[in-house]
Order: structure tokens, then C-alpha cells, then sequence
């Protein structure tokens, strides 16, 4: 092979790569395993960005013939759909804005510490971020601390504080996995992230289905919030200032936990991404396409169907939870999530305005379930701007 030909062969290997990487930011993931690109390609858009249009300045460059033509298409046709989250930003971010605004108050920002004010993300999105990463300051970390040992499965909490020593405002984070994976060590950029602005955070373990079924990961989560009580000096926590979040499965228990009639604690917050809140419908009406079979995971959390236990699915529906004078609730959702519709946080988010409670719904139209497991991506850029700092006004 000449060198010419190795060359335009390479080209046409780009460009093919990069659109079939840019495809999944419009098509959704039909399985499972192809998840994985439906959920990065997104938040790599910036990469892609990049990628494609190098392809797309060489295909312009070489000779013209029906190879590079082809190269042309490709590479046009991928550039034009990986703009597409960063397109959205913008009018993304306005939104956001008024609605925190609309929640907290116009003068939010000047009621959280300008020292605090200054660790945080001075803007909603980097695009250098997104090349070297957000950087996280040290912080101290304590893993596999034993809160229980319900049937011989010991249940371990990893627990994330600044540098600095004493009793510190407190997150508290419920992974996620379908309630039948996942491990506390998960997320943890996240968590040192915030830790490092002053705050402990606690990431909670539980036992998983279907070996375990609800409402055992409720009581397991109970147990670690007593403990946590318990031990609060120990763990570096305000009392007085504890918030709540979860991921999925773990914010669908996080919610719960928060919103029952009389909790362990009276939490200052609650932050739930893309979590499922209506186990009932959600069965009936599962996403398209379903590349978890969502059918599946609750009959292996729940022991079987909505007609077999209606009261179970109830009682494990946040939904039907609301009421007033709860705690502020931040929920974040993609607008792409195949495998937590997005219509039902906004189910959750409609019954508590109208049980009079202070809540937001941020709703990321480019986004996937599961986004920001890319820590420095574009979507998690978004939600970890305002986040910290809903945290820090209801953690003040």
C-alpha cells in the first residue's frame, strides 16, 4: 500500500469512527451494551467535536474523487450532530438559572459565603475542562467503615471530609445500579468534589436484588442514617445541616428516605438524579427502546408484578409521598434517559408545587441516564454547577 493510499485510508477510518460515535448523541442506545455510547458520546461531544473536524478539513484538502467525497459526507454529517449538546447549553443554562432563581430567590448567590462562592465553578461549562479534567483538592478519605451487618452482609459507608478538621455541613449519597449492583466507592470524584468545599459526605451501602427485596434496601438505608446520628461527631457531621442525595435507584431511596411521614433525619435537602419515582407506571410503561428491561429489574426489587403486590408498589413509589413543609428538592434528569423517562421526575416535581413545596427540575435535553459518570463532561459540568450551589444556599 503507498503512502498516499495509507494515509486516505486512515482518513476514511476517522471519519467513519467519528460518525458512527456522533450517531449515538441522536439514537438511542437499543441494548444495554451499546449504552455505553449513548451515555458518553454526548459528554465527549467537545472530542468528537474536534475529531470530526480535522476529518472534515483533510477530506477538503485531498484530491477530489468518490472516496473523498464519502470522507466529506461522514465527516460533515458527524460535525454537524456532535455540535449538537453544545448548541444547547446555552439556552440549557438560562433556563437553569431562572429556575433556581424562581425557587431560591433572585438574590440566592449573595446568601452563601463568598469563600465557599469562590471553590465553586466560576461558569456552568469549561470547554477546557472537558480536555484536562476538573481538578478535585485532597481531601481525607476513610473507606469500608462497617454501619451493619444485617444477615451476615456487612454494610460498609466511605466517608469523604476537607483537610481541614471539624463538624462539617453533611451530604449524605445513595448509589445507584437498578438496586442490584453498585458499591459505595462509586462516584468518587463526586464526592471528594464536594468534600473538598467543606462538607463530609458519606456514601451509604445496601444489600441488592434480587437476593434482597424491598424494603430491605430502605431499612439498610434507615440503619445507616441512624448510625450516622449516632456517630455524628465521629463522622464530622452538622446535625443541623445533613442533605440527601441519590443516583437512580439510590435517589428513588434517598427520596424515599427524605420523605417519609416521620424520618430518621430531618434533612435541609434533597438532590435526585434521574431517578425512578413511580414504580407502578413505570412498569406499565416502560421506556422505548428498554435496554435494562425494566420489567425485569422491578420484579427482582419488588418479587413480582403490580398486580401481584399493588400495595408494595405504592408503598415504594416516592410519588405518593409528598406533603407539606418537606425539604427543598433538586431533581436533575436527561431528556434522552432511556432508562428512567424523564417524564415521570416530572410527576414527582408537579406533586411537590402542589403540595406547596420548594422544588427544581432541571432537565438536560442532550443528556442520557447516567451522564455524569463522565465527571468532566458536558452534562455533569451543568448539574455540578448547580448543585453546589443549591447545597450550599440550603447548607448555609
Amino acid at each position: 500500500m503507498s503512502n498516499l493510499n495509507f494515509w486516505w485510508f486512515v482518513l476514511l477510518c476517522i471519519s467513519i469512527v467519528g460518525l458512527f460515535l456522533s450517531l449515538w448523541i441522536v439514537i438511542p442506545a437499543p441494548t444495554f451494551l451499546l449504552l455505553t455510547f449513548g451515555v458518553g458520546a454526548p459528554e465527549l461531544s467537545p472530542w468528537l467535536i474536534a475529531i470530526n473536524a480535522i476529518a472534515l478539513f483533510f477530506s477538503i484538502t485531498i484530491p477530489k474523487s468518490w472516496l473523498a467525497n464519502l470522507i466529506l459526507v461522514c465527516s460533515l454529517i458527524a460535525l454537524i450532530l456532535s455540535c449538537l449538546p453544545l448548541l444547547q447549553l446555552s439556552a440549557a443554562d438560562r433556563r437553569f438559572s431562572a429556575e433556581m432563581e424562581r425557587v431560591l430567590g433572585t438574590d440566592y448567590l449573595t446568601k452563601i459565603p463568598q469563600d465557599l462562592q469562590q471553590q465553586m465553578r466560576p461558569v456552568p461549562f469549561a470547554i477546557a475542562d472537558i480536555f484536562k479534567g476538573i481538578s478535585i483538592p485532597e481531601v481525607r478519605i476513610d473507606r469500608g467503615i462497617v454501619f451493619a451487618s444485617p444477615d451476615n452482609v456487612d454494610l460498609k459507608l466511605n466517608l469523604y471530609r476537607p483537610i481541614a478538621s471539624g463538624i462539617n455541613p453533611t451530604l449524605i449519597i445513595i448509589y445507584g445500579g437498578a438496586w442490584r449492583s453498585g458499591s459505595p466507592n462509586d462516584y468518587a470524584n463526586f464526592s471528594s468534589y464536594i468534600a473538598a468545599q467543606g462538607y463530609s459526605v458519606i456514601n451509604l451501602d445496601y444489600r441488592h436484588a434480587p437476593q434482597y427485596k424491598f424494603p430491605l434496601q430502605l431499612e439498610d438505608v434507615n440503619t445507616a442514617l441512624q448510625y450516622i446520628q449516632d456517630n455524628a461527631a465521629d463522622l464530622s457531621v452538622d446535625f443541623d445541616k445533613i442533605s440527601i442525595m441519590g443516583r437512580s435507584a439510590g435517589g428513588h431511596l434517598a427520596t424515599l428516605a427524605a420523605y417519609q411521614p416521620d424520618p430518621i433525619i430531618q434533612f435541609r435537602s434533597v438532590v435526585s438524579y434521574y431517578s425512578p419515582v413511580n414504580l407502578t407506571e413505570g412498569y406499565y410503561d416502560p421506556p422505548v427502546p428498554n435496554p435494562i428491561n425494566t420489567k425485569d429489574v422491578l420484579r427482582n426489587f419488588l418479587g413480582g408484578t403490580p398486580e401481584e403486590f399493588p400495595e408494595l408498589y405504592r408503598l415504594a413509589s416516592p410519588i405518593n409521598y409528598p406533603r407539606p413543609n418537606l425539604a427543598p428538592t433538586l431533581l436533575i434528569y436527561g431528556q434522552r434517559d432511556h432508562l428512567v423517562q424523564p417524564k415521570f421526575g416530572r410527576q414527582l416535581y408537579d406533586k411537590l408545587l402542589a403540595t406547596d413545596n420548594p422544588a427544581i427540575l432541571l432537565d438536560i435535553s442532550w443528556a442520557e441516564h447516567a451522564f455524569d459518570v463522565v465527571f468532566f463532561g458536558v452534562s455533569n459540568q451543568l448539574a455540578l454547577y448547580y448543585t453546589e450551589r443549591f447545597l450550599a444556599f440550603t447548607l448555609k
